[in-house]
């Protein structure tokens, strides 16, 4: 399977509306990257790279936040940037996380991402509450490698 195959058109727009609506309750910045194999040893190397290669960490308040999933070999990772990282706890990330693989065991890859990214959404606005001056630093666009 192909990586935009891993989610149809209709399931990609599901994908990108959850991530719109998100961004309502945050100043935070959600991106969704697709691989089908995780490229090297460690999924959070890769994130890494992904998260640079879309120049997620030029947001004002550095609190852009990368879901990568590498579709074959089954492996997600959630990563923030600085911001994001120096007023959250280290295992703030867990409960996405788990939310998203209790969909992703049952194969509904879509819901997961969905949920994952509504709760991501939510746990930020806790720390980056919506700014009414807010403007959308990032695409909503899932990338796909």
């Amino acid at each position: 399977m192909e990586t935009t195959e891993f989610l149809t058109p209709e399931q990609q727009e599901q994908v990108k509306q959850a991530i719109r609506q998100a961004e309502l309750n945050t100043s935070g910045e959600i991106r969704v990257h697709i691989d089908k194999k995780c490229r090297g040893d460690n999924v959070l190397d890769r994130a890494a790279q992904i998260f640079d290669l879309l120049g997620m960490q030029k947001t004002e308040l550095r609190n852009g936040v990368l879901i990568y999933v590498a579709v074959d070999d089954r492996q997600l990772a959630i990563l923030g940037d600085v911001g994001v990282n120096q007023v959250v706890p280290d295992d703030f990330w867990e409960s996405t996380r788990d939310i998203m693989l209790d969909y992703f065991k049952k194969g509904d890859y879509t819901q997961g991402l969905v949920k994952g990214i509504l709760h991501a959404g939510e746990q930020l606005k806790k720390h980056f509450p919506y700014q009414t001056d807010d403007i959308n630093e990032l695409s909503d666009e899932i990338t796909f490698g």
